[in-house]
């Protein structure tokens, strides 16, 4: 008689013994002992670089340990037999950080690859059902059709049909879900959606591993937390019996009061224009009920609203003013950085190595004097930020890929931060972001203003509106709110974002 997951609860699913890895001289899991039981959510934290991605790579099989043992459901699942293939065989399912779907198909073309169905003519309609069934389960209200094409939607989307895909059912059974910072791109709405899912996954006797720098989600929906530091685990503790200052110490990271701070003094409130600041980011009203926004030299503006709805188009549109002044619509004083949140598609050059991908956003500096660029000053200046944002590597010359994904954002970071444009724009800059380091880019952003840099940045991250001077709300590609001081609450923005579109 088949016993159900849920008459099963409490038992143990996964055991990790002494799991060790190393990569070269880097030693990323130094003897990981570890327990996943049935009808929990365990959430795995720790900093960029701790060893989570080390550790959910050995246990869904794409890596093997140099050593120790790895149990599933008590039967041994170490040796050169496991795998992605075999750990999926045994109902372990995983979305990693870095989205793995083939942006040139459909939603259905990309279910079929996940999930092959037999070869008959309507695999199509059968994937795409599928798929929509879970997406419509999930994320209701999410918009989206099996003939959509995933490169052409926002990533805000594309991060919701990569986690409805690993959650479709399928001939495969679903025991184990690790979810990798599964919330980095979407809006509020949509990760509140995905977090109220996970609970009711696990209270059927499932297991889920959640891996998120947002703390308030870790709160919100786990049982148990699992601390890792340097490779190894420092601390295991139902979720009840901690809170925020004792796992933020755990995790190695001071505790501080790093209340949002914004930036040196408020140009304006929202709604009126002083016209003794000066305005290096002008935007006129996309329609004649929208609002413009201007953004002053000094200035930390926020783009807030649900995800898809325009902010990452201004963002864009800026960036490409700035090389091209002279429109009426939209001016741009000066040059633009840019920060990518999708930074595989729009951020790091996979090829390259870590310090050439930092240095590349500075080249007109290495070359000021002279036609060549200065290997010297390159290689200084890259160890200069090195250190400033705490890039964990033993060599700048490794390749990107070799960074866990923080990392690799804290490069583009360090490359706009670095140069010596006038604006830097932000787009959802802090997938997969630590919260150590996040405090830290959080004051530099203020040193920054201070120092007369403007920021228009972009976040699906409430909490970080209130690093900002003002904020604007958009809905349906068009800005609907402006709002400063007191008044940037969770509430305004969420009623501002469902504002109708003009007649």
């Amino acid at each position: 008689m088949q016993v159900s997951s849920q008459a099963l609860a409490g038992e143990a699913l996964v055991e990790a013994r002494g799991a060790a890895r190393s990569f070269g001289a880097v030693q990323a899991l130094r003897g990981v002992d570890l327990q996943l039981r049935r009808g929990e959510c365990v959430g795995l934290v720790g900093h960029n670089g701790a060893g989570k991605s080390t550790l959910v790579n050995i246990l869904c099989g794409a890596l093997a340990p140099d050593r120790g043992d790895l149990h599933f459901a008590g039967r041994p699942a170490d040796g050169a037999a496991w795998s992605l293939r075999e750990a999926r065989r045994w109902g372990l399912r995983c979305v990693f950080q870095e989205l793995s779907l083939c942006d040139n198909l459909t939603l259905a073309e990309n279910m079929r690859i996940a999930q092959p169905q037999s070869a008959e003519w309507a695999w199509r309609k059968r994937a795409g059902a599928q798929l929509m069934a879970t997406l419509d389960r999930i994320f209701p209200g999410h918009g989206l059709r099996p003939d959509d094409v995933v490169g052409e939607l926002p990533i805000g989307k594309r991060q919701i049909v990569e986690v409805a895909r690993a959650f479709t059912p399928g001939a495969q059974p679903l025991e184990l879900m690790i979810l990798d910072e599964p919330t980095s791109s979407l809006d509020g709405q949509a990760a509140a959606q995905l977090l109220a899912y996970i609970r009711s996954f696990v209270a059927e006797g499932k297991t889920c591993v959640l891996i998120t720098h947002k703390l308030r989600e870790i709160f919100a929906v786990t049982d148990r937390l699992v601390v890792m530091r340097d490779g190894q685990v420092v601390q295991a503790t139902p979720t009840a019996e901690t809170d925020r200052e004792r796992l933020v110490s755990a995790m190695g990271q001071a505790v501080v009061n790093d209340a949002p701070q914004a930036a040196a003094a408020r140009t304006r409130t929202a709604g009126g224009h002083a016209q003794t600041v000066q305005d290096v980011v002008q935007v006129q009203a996309s329609t004649q009920r929208g609002i413009a926004l201007h953004a002053a030299r000094g200035e930390v503006i926020g783009l807030a609203g649900l995800a898809g709805h325009g902010q990452t188009a201004m963002l864009l549109a800026l960036q490409e003013a700035s090389q091209h002044n002279g429109k009426d619509a939209m001016r741009v004083e000066g040059g633009t950085a840019f920060v990518a949140g999708d930074r595989q598609t729009d951020g790091v050059f996979a090829l390259w190595s870590i310090a050439r991908n930092m240095t590349v956003g500075w080249l007109a500096q290495l070359r000021a004097r002279s036609p060549l660029i200065d290997l010297k000053q390159e290689q200084q200046q890259a160890q200069q930020w090195r250190e400033r944002l705490g890039l964990v590597t033993p060599d700048m010359d490794l390749p990107i890929g070799s960074l866990s994904g923080g990392n690799q954002q804290k490069v583009l970071f360090a490359r706009a931060l670095g140069s010596a444009a006038p604006v830097i724009l932000m787009d959802d800059p802090m997938r997969g972001v630590d919260v150590g380091t996040k405090r830290d880019v959080y004051a530099l952003i203020r040193e920054e203003a201070r120092g007369g840099r403007t920021f228009v940045w972009y976040t699906t991250e409430f909490d970080e509106l209130h690093h900002c001077d003002r904020v604007y709300v958009f809905s349906n590609g068009r800005v609907v709110g402006e709002l400063a001081g007191d008044d940037i609450s969770e509430e305004r923005v969420v009623a501002l974002s469902f504002e109708e579109a003009a007649a």
